[in-house]
């Protein structure tokens, strides 16, 4: 009969256990990175009534007889699961997701905890606003390294430190020169005796210089004949030809009278009768395309009116006698042949040199132009083909021997970029590239704004191939480096250029692309203050320098364990580690540790509210039918006290 009253008190008293676990679960419902836990319960004491029997002959075996003797609490555990995160849009606040602790230290030992919500204190540490506890983790070198033995410990983040200033050691070159590009416009500088008036385009080769020409030779002549004596243009027809030899108008009719041009088809000379006069004459043969007749002296003089080699270009006058006529040419231009001809013209003989020297070289071996001829006199007035072309050249009369000096600009694209020395001073570089005339070639050469001494590896030459990629970059005296003296204290810089990789496209490359050529980057930067932080999903800290420089200035560790309900809770959301949760498991958030963090949120408390309120009931429902044991055993008690009265 005890044994009940016993059983229900166990009962009550570990019901009453869960009761203020579940209690505890909802107090803190809202405590960041608190983690709900949860009560079991076994069996207590069993009392052997009668042991178990097994099977004898013809009896078969009979089981144990026992009577329980009420409960106890077999664990209290804590439910490590995930806690949602709530966003505060605090820098230094941190959530985890995924497994592992923070680790706190008071200067003595380490507690974990998953509830990251820290701060800075007076001497720039990372703490746990709530106790004043250190966050742990690993310094960075002043190069922004974590060594891998750096020892665990305090967090400092010292806003307003100093980075100081790192001189520029490398420069990268990217992006394209124009392969076809130029501005190499021409302006004459002297003409000399040569009659050039006038230069005008850009050379096609896009390299600038001075364009020495040297012109000899003579103009083209024109092929003349000249006539009979006809004293003057008033003379009739009838009496330069003789009537009285019998010439009648039928030998200056029906096409008889005719003037061929370059050996092409005659053309008849029409619209002369006998009673027609020189002058007439003259001015039937003028109306032949290509004839110029006139006269010279009181004779008739024909000329080919475009210049040139007299058998190319040359007049041919011919008539037929006709019906016992006298040759009116020979009549005309007292001659015994039937035909007289204009052919002692003479070709141009002009050769034109061109020495070119390229701006800041020696010149180049001659080369010969072509020329120009005007297409309605056949004379030489202009000069082609300077420049691989693209220039006009002209001589608004005729061209003459002499020398002339012709300049073309310089094809060129610049880039500049802000470059450091080693006191944080600003310095300029601009580099210039310079098209040369040999095809896909150009110099460069870099200058600054300032009082800087450039000592050397300071111009060079680049080159690429023809599918548009490197194809060298060197410098004029052989460095390998550009040597700057910033000339203001400040150490000398020695600077390394990159350009790209030979045959590649990663850096410079010389397509026929608009320019976009530029010095992409630079290694050097001023003096800073340090002004923000960001933490990643790692844990890195990195800070932001007033000078746009970031560098990792610390990492936060994280522990784990092995066993994690083996850790002791300690108060403030705070566990400490036991004989049965392991060694404390250190590492990097998504390296050694399977987690993530997120800056600017915090772990809510991962109490579930519907799951608590059912414990309440279900603690509620054992304790009462526990204290009902207790008051049917009392019952029972005292019907059996009253057997006696």
């Amino acid at each position: 009969m005890m044994s009940a009253l016993f059983a229900g008190v166990s009962g009550l008293r570990n019901h009453m256990v869960r009761m203020n676990l579940v209690g505890n679960n909802i107090a803190n419902i809202n405590t960041v990175g608190f983690k709900s836990g949860r009560v079991t319960f076994r069996e207590a004491l069993v009392q052997t009534i009668r042991g178990a029997g097994r099977p004898v002959g013809s009896q078969g075996g009979t089981n144990p007889v026992q009577m329980g003797l009420g409960m106890s609490v077999s664990s209290v555990d804590n439910i490590f699961a995930q806690g949602g995160l709530e966003t505060t849009g605090v820098l230094t606040d941190l959530a985890i997701q995924g497994a592992g602790f923070f680790i706190l230290s008071d200067g003595y030992g380490e507690y974990y905890t998953r509830s990251g919500a820290f701060g800075l204190d007076a001497n720039s540490n990372l703490v746990n606003t709530a106790n004043g506890m250190y966050v742990q983790g690993k310094m960075a070198n002043n190069d922004g390294t974590v060594p891998a033995t750096a020892a665990l410990g305090n967090i400092d983040l010292p806003f307003g430190q100093q980075d100081p200033a790192r001189g520029t050691t490398s420069i990268q070159l990217a992006n394209n020169l124009n392969a076809t590009a130029t501005t190499a416009t021409a302006t004459l500088v002297s003409s000399g005796e040569t009659n050039i008036d006038a230069v005008t385009g850009m050379s096609i080769d896009g390299a600038g210089g001075t364009h020495t020409l040297t012109i000899t030779g003579t103009q083209p002549t024109n092929s003349i004949f000249t006539g009979t004596n006809a004293t003057g243009g008033a003379l009739a027809m009838n009496d330069l030809l003789g009537a009285d030899l019998g010439i009648t108008q039928v030998g200056l009719d029906d096409g008889n009278f005719r003037i061929s041009v370059d050996g092409d088809v005659a053309t008849p000379v029409t619209g002369l009768t006998l009673n027609s006069t020189v002058a007439d004459l003259i001015a039937a043969m003028n109306a032949i395309q290509g004839v110029d007749a006139e006269l010279v002296g009181g004779e008739i003089q024909l000329t080919r009116t475009f210049a040139g080699d007299g058998t190319t270009y040359h007049i041919e006058v011919m008539c037929d006698a006709v019906a016992g006529n006298t040759n009116v040419v020979r009549r005309v231009f007292n001659t015994a042949a039937d035909t007289v001809s204009a052919n002692n013209g003479t070709a141009h003989t002009f050769v034109v040199s061109d020495v070119f020297q390229p701006t800041g070289e020696t010149s180049l071996p001659a080369i010969n132009l072509s020329v120009s001829v005007n297409e309605t006199t056949g004379l030489v007035t202009g000069i082609t083909d300077l420049g691989d072309g693209g220039v006009t050249i002209i001589s608004s009369s005729q061209l003459a021997a002499g020398t002339a000096v012709i300049e073309t600009a310089d094809t060129q694209h610049a880039t500049s970029i802000t470059i450091y020395d080693s006191q944080g001073g600003k310095h300029t570089a601009v580099f210039t590239f310079t098209k040369r005339l040999v095809p896909n070639t150009w110099k460069w050469e870099v200058s600054t704004a300032a009082n800087e001494i450039l000592r050397s590896g300071y111009k060079g030459e680049v080159t690429f191939t023809d599918n548009g990629a490197l194809a060298s970059f060197t410098f004029g005296d052989l460095s390998n480096s550009m040597v700057i003296d910033p000339n203001n204290g400040a150490a000398v810089m020695n600077v390394k250029l990159f350009p790209g990789t030979g045959g590649e496209h990663d850096g410079l490359t010389g397509f026929s692309a608009p320019f976009t050529a530029i010095t992409k980057n630079q290694d050097g930067y001023g003096m800073g203050m340090l002004d923000k932080i960001s933490i990643d999903e790692s844990g890195t800290i990195t800070g932001i320098f007033t000078n746009g420089i970031s560098r990792t200035l610390a990492q936060i560790l994280l522990a784990d364990f092995n066993n994690q309900g083996g850790l002791l809770k300690v108060g403030e959301t705070l566990f400490s580690a036991s004989a049965n949760s392991g060694d404390a498991i250190k590492g990097v958030a998504g390296a050694t540790i399977n987690a993530s963090l997120s800056s600017g949120a915090l772990e809510s408390s991962n109490v579930d509210l519907a799951q608590e309120f059912t414990d309440v009931i279900i603690a509620q429902r054992g304790f009462q039918a526990n204290a009902r044991v207790i008051s049917t055993s009392d019952q029972l008690l005292n019907e059996l006290v009253n057997l006696k009265s």
